[in-house]
């Protein structure tokens, strides 16, 4: 199983993974916790937008896009908070 991925060469360890083809493009869907720590630099990160993916269990690099995304709490401002976040990334054309 797939333990972590790197966006934009930042590592985020997993709960989950999962990945698929659409038209010929990779699709990953990911499912990941998010401490109240971690969240302000979590958040600077997705509001990117498009991100390199690198898988590197599964020897896969690609440019990247948020397709969906949510979370299971937003009150991650709160001291000793940890949110579910669910993302799927999908490949960019070139």
């Amino acid at each position: 199983m797939v333990k972590e991925i790197l966006l934009n060469d930042r590592v985020i360890p997993i709960e989950s993974y999962e990945e698929s083809h659409e038209n010929g493009l990779y699709k990953i869907d990911i499912h990941f916790k998010v401490t109240s720590e971690d969240y302000h630099d979590i958040a600077v990160l997705l509001y990117e937008g498009s991100f390199n993916v690198k898988v590197e269990e599964r020897n896969i690099a690609f440019r990247g896009t948020i397709q969906n995304y949510s979370t299971s709490i937003t009150n991650l401002y709160e001291k000793g908070q940890v949110a579910d976040y669910k993302l799927s990334l999908v490949e960019v054309k070139h």
